[in-house]
């Protein structure tokens, strides 16, 4: 008996967690169909905006992490 308690709470947990992402995708998609052509558009401004605020941030930090490690005279060569 104490050896199908473990399958049936993973199984249990399964149907509940598909069950739930199941509702959240659909209630996602519902409100995409929602969007009209104009919030569509400002969205997707948005998303680049953050886009290349990301990329600016994510290059800023390779230099400064590249001018740190070159003023602190470590070794930059591959073997």
């Amino acid at each position: 008996m104490m050896d199908w308690i473990p399958v049936v709470f993973v199984a249990f947990k399964a149907l509940v967690l598909g069950t739930g992402m199941f509702f959240a995708i659909k209630w996602h998609y519902d409100q995409g169909k929602k969007l009209k052509e104009g919030e569509m558009r400002a969205v997707l401004r948005a998303s680049g905006k953050v886009a290349a605020v990301f990329m600016l941030s994510l290059l800023s930090l390779a230099l400064v992490t590249f001018l740190l490690v070159r003023m602190l005279g470590m070794d930059l060569t591959f073997p």
